[in-house]
């Protein structure tokens, strides 16, 4: 007995891959955009209890480390959802796989391991917006 294929859409991507993509970006944008508030907006002496780390460097560092994050999460779905320049996303995505790159060099060089996996995770959707919207399934600008 054959089973039918997924429908392909006008690109010729599966309905399936194009809602996982959507999925990555809406996740990857949601985890990036919550740890950008939370950096920017929660009083230093709570984040530290919560991110050791934050408490050792300038308050201006971990606020312009929370502003990338929020600015980060914002080009991995905005780009795309409106169709105004949506290779952003693309931009946004590998920009996101560097600053998670440098952010697992910089908690093991402090022994916090226990990070790690949640900096893997953020990769892991990054990299899932970094193929799937520059090669599997593109957003198409608005004309």
């Amino acid at each position: 007995m054959a089973t039918a294929a997924a429908p392909a859409n006008l690109n010729g991507v599966s309905k399936g891959a194009n809602i996982g993509i959507w999925i990555a970006q809406v996740l990857g944008a949601a985890a990036f955009i919550m740890a950008g508030v939370m950096k920017l907006g929660t009083p230093i002496p709570e984040l530290s209890a919560m991110m050791p780390w934050t408490g050792e460097y300038s308050e201006t560092f971990v606020r312009m480390i929370g502003a990338i994050d929020l600015a980060g999460g914002l080009g991995l779905l905005l780009p795309s959802l409106t169709r105004i320049m949506p290779r952003l996303t693309v931009i946004a995505a590998a920009c996101c796989v560097l600053l998670q790159i440098i952010a697992i060099v910089f908690h093991a060089s402090r022994g916090e391991f226990m990070v790690l996996p949640t900096n893997a995770v953020y990769i892991a959707l990054s990299l899932i917006v970094l193929w799937g919207r520059g090669r599997k399934a593109p957003i198409a600008p608005r004309s």
